[in-house]
């Protein structure tokens, strides 16, 4: 009886470096494919560009291969159990690094009755850059990255993004990766581009006194070194009038989302609360602003999301309420339900009750104050994007000043050193674009 290979594709070109793997394969057996589907490519990092049936007919087209599975987990688990084959066959590339849990947990499946792992060299060659590399430009091109976040709110529970306003944040927040402790990776799933943390990065007031020309450019930054999705934190959007404008301009630039708050005259950080004078806009007049915008919009793939300040301003939660349903109807693609308290309970129960009405309009929700809840907490009370706001700025800032008071300290910086990132690990990160 022939024995059996099976190997998982992960990609949406075949080139020289998966006919290898097949070609070796074909020595011990015979092979079988398996094509991992989009959820299960976006969990491994591996947005698709073409559809699922697409890259099937791919693996189906290469000689030798004599049927194709599909396979719904980065983890090898179910297939392993399903098709217990006698070989699995992988580049030599899952031997370190953040892949190195993938084959443990194959080796763990296989060794449960006897198949063992084929570690195939891991084609390195001129030709596979220029396929790696045109793939992920196709990825930073704007009508890929725009439809980015629609498309993972279709395939994840919870998108999780987390706040850059540089091309070096902008690249943690693209390649930082863990391994869960089910056995699975997790990462952020699209970046913030904040008001604050660009004001902040800038030395200045977040009041928005950085116009949108400087806050275009930082967008820039970030999408010239990466390829997740991009939320824009549009403060009060302005007038309707310059408002149309920053929706066509995001659009243009491959932006995902616009995220407007409902409030009028000079902004003020959300968080202070009422100890600052802040004034909320009408429902009316921030329906219009909502309108206008969605008017001018020229896909359906960008989103303009209503922020609601009720809760911070201590307006009540009918009023909260009453504003959602109006700005749905006014067309926002989505809410975003902010508060100040560290207690979420105001939160839980704004996002049960809008819920309760509306069970498809997706939720955002902002854990700066609340920070004790987790994002399986969250989704369970229908919210469907979570976004770490300002941790990276926060944590920056105390991490630089201790270090400079030290080389002030101590007059040089050796007391420092055990602390630093060493330069070649960041060039590193930077040079593997």
């Amino acid at each position: 009886m022939a024995k059996t290979v099976y190997t998982c594709f992960c990609t949406d070109v075949i080139h020289e470096g998966h006919l290898n793997i097949i070609n070796r394969a074909l020595t011990y057996g015979e092979v079988v494919v398996g094509v991992l589907s989009d959820a299960a490519m976006v969990r491994f990092n591996r947005f698709p560009t073409v559809t699922y049936e697409e890259r099937v007919a791919m693996a189906e087209a290469i000689d030798g291969v004599s049927r194709v599975v599909r396979q719904d987990d980065v983890l090898y688990d179910r297939v392993i159990a399903e098709l217990k084959p006698d070989y699995v066959i992988h580049g030599d590339n899952w031997l370190e690094g953040h892949m190195r849990f993938l084959r443990d947990d194959v080796e763990k499946c296989l060794g449960e009755y006897g198949g063992q792992i084929i570690d195939a060299p891991y084609t390195y060659s001129d030709e596979v850059r220029r396929i790696d590399d045109k793939m992920r430009e196709k990825l930073m091109m704007p009508e890929y990255r725009r439809r980015r976040l629609r498309q993972l709110l279709e395939m994840r529970g919870t998108v999780k993004a987390i706040e850059v306003h540089s091309g070096l944040t902008g690249l943690i927040a693209e390649k930082t990766i863990v391994e869960t402790e089910d056995g699975g990776l997790d990462q952020f799933d699209a970046m913030w581009v904040s008001s604050l943390c660009d004001s902040t990065a800038k030395g200045k007031p977040d009041i928005e006194l950085v116009d949108m020309t400087s806050r275009f450019r930082t967008i820039e930054d970030v999408m010239e070194v990466t390829t997740k999705p991009i939320i824009f934190d549009g403060d009060t959007g302005g007038k309707p009038e310059h408002f149309v404008y920053t929706v066509r301009s995001l659009e243009r630039m491959g932006v995902s989302a616009v995220i407007i708050e409902d409030k009028v005259g000079l902004k003020k950080n959300s968080l202070f609360g009422n100890e600052v004078r802040q004034a909320q806009d009408s429902i009316e007049g921030f329906c219009a602003k909502i309108a206008a915008g969605k008017k001018v919009q020229l896909s359906e793939s960008f989103m303009i999301i209503a922020r609601i300040e009720s809760l911070i301003l201590e307006q009540g939660m009918d009023d909260a309420l009453r504003r959602a349903s109006a700005y749905v109807g006014a067309g926002a693609d989505g809410i975003m339900i902010h508060s100040r308290k560290k207690d979420p309970a105001e939160i839980v129960e704004f996002c049960d009750l809008f819920r309760a009405e509306d069970p498809m309009t997706p939720i955002v929700v902002v854990p700066s104050s609340f920070d004790s809840i987790t994002e399986a907490e969250l989704a369970a009370h229908g919210v469907n994007v979570v976004i770490y706001a300002n941790q990276l700025t926060r944590s920056a800032f105390p991490a630089m000043e201790a270090t400079a008071k030290d080389i002030l300290r101590y007059h040089r910086a050796k007391e420092v050193d055990d602390r630093l990132m060493p330069i070649g690990d960041i060039i590193t990160l930077i040079d593997e674009l």
